[in-house]
């Protein structure tokens, strides 16, 4: 006798808004998961997520800081190191179980395995989604570039690198971030 086991089916995206499974993004029909983290990376998601936090507390300009929320870009489930939401945002989704846009706000801390190519084109998806600037962070090399839709900011050594849309006023030195 011979006993057919029936494949589960891929969740869908609207799987993934209603029950986002912790650690992975759903791209191109199936679920990914976050991996190849390094102790460097946690390291530098923790630290600008508070760095950021303290910033918008200091501020006072309202909205949250989160880690690894879970959002909906182009056709994507997608959860960014550490996003910025607006105060606007909140008030709209904060009750949400997934972000049905992009963070206002979105910072990518790559991974050894993370390919340039794969960090531009989450940039990409990220902007075109409602955001209006990804900082994509390089933590073996020390630099951090800032898109927008209409540029690309570099800095690296002793830099101080400052949010260009949201979070205006905060800057932080590179050798702090990577501290």
């Amino acid at each position: 006798m011979i006993a057919l086991v029936e494949k589960p089916p891929e969740p869908t995206l609207a799987d993934f808004q209603s029950h986002p499974p912790e650690d992975q993004e759903w791209v191109e029909g199936r679920l990914i998961e976050k991996k190849h983290m390094t102790i460097l990376h946690s390291k530098v998601q923790s630290n600008l997520a508070f760095l950021w936090k303290k910033y918008l507390l200091e501020s006072g300009q309202g909205g949250e800081v989160y880690v690894e929320l879970p959002c909906i870009t182009t056709g994507r489930g997608r959860r960014p190191d550490v996003c910025y939401a607006t105060a606007e945002l909140v008030a709209q989704f904060g009750q949400e179980t997934v972000l049905p846009q992009s963070p206002s706000l979105a910072a990518e801390i790559a991974s050894p395995n993370d390919s340039a190519e794969e960090l531009f084109a989450k940039a990409a998806e990220y902007l075109a989604s409602g955001c209006g600037e990804v900082w994509l962070v390089f933590p073996e090399n020390c630099r951090v570039l800032i898109v927008t839709a209409n540029q690309t900011l570099a800095f690296q050594g002793e830099d101080s690198a400052h949010c260009q849309r949201f979070l205006l006023g905060f800057q932080v030195s590179l050798p702090s971030l990577f501290s």
